[in-house]
């Protein structure tokens, strides 16, 4: 049974890192569009992947995640390694907040971040992910 919700889990992040990665992709390229269609366009891409992909993706990390620790807890919560793995995730569901924030401001026109934001704000993922992976594999406080 660990091993199926394991690798259900490893979906999950697999699938909700994905569109943490494209979401604010498609952010840039929307502020630096110029022309209705292509704006109308990125709003309706933004809103399908964070509401379609990203939110089940993130939902199902968390949940997933969660079941595995009950499987074990009194392991998983006495290790510092998967608590400050429990932290970074925690900080990324944030971040996949803060995009919900930005793609509703594109989504009105009242957003104010530039191109250059935005490229910055895509990487932040990618750090997480080392961070996590690292954490997970090599567990150096564990």
């Amino acid at each position: 049974m660990y091993a199926w919700i394991l690798s259900f889990h490893l979906i999950a992040v697999i699938c909700w890192f994905a569109a943490l990665f494209y979401l604010p992709r498609l952010f840039v390229y929307h502020v630096m569009s110029e022309d209705t269609l292509s704006i109308e366009r990125f709003k309706l891409m933004e809103r399908k992947l964070y509401n379609g992909i990203a939110t089940p993706s993130m939902v199902a990390t968390v949940v997933l995640g969660g079941w595995l620790v009950l499987l074990n807890p009194d392991y998983y919560l006495s290790q510092l390694w998967f608590q400050l793995k429990a932290l970074l995730v925690a900080i990324l569901v944030g971040y996949h907040f803060a995009c919900c924030v930005y793609m509703k401001q594109l989504s009105d026109d009242s957003c104010t971040k530039s191109h250059v934001f935005f490229r910055l704000f895509n990487e932040i993922p990618v750090l997480f992910l080392v961070a996590i992976v690292i954490l997970v594999i090599v567990k150096p406080f564990g």
